[in-house]
């Protein structure tokens, strides 16, 4: 495994959070915006279920670096 370029998601079950550690600029807006979700001294650093979808949103559109995307779950 490339360990500079290491790619997750994490999901809240509506929406998945998908970090890419390559275009990572440690910028730190996720974790101004959203610290519930975003704690970079924790493992799991990122967990998703503890915000709305929305507030996710918004949060990883500000991500300056593009590191944070998203992608919407499928409903059936």
């Amino acid at each position: 495994m490339d360990t500079n370029n290491i790619v997750k998601e994490y999901s809240n079950g509506e929406v998945t959070i998908i970090w890419q550690s390559s275009k990572c600029i440690h910028s730190g807006n996720c974790v101004r915006n959203l610290s519930p979700v975003f704690h970079p001294k924790e493992l799991p650093w990122i967990t998703p279920e503890k915000a709305t979808s929305a507030e996710i949103v918004a949060t990883v559109k500000k991500c300056p670096s593009g590191a944070l995307s998203m992608k919407e779950i499928q409903k059936v």
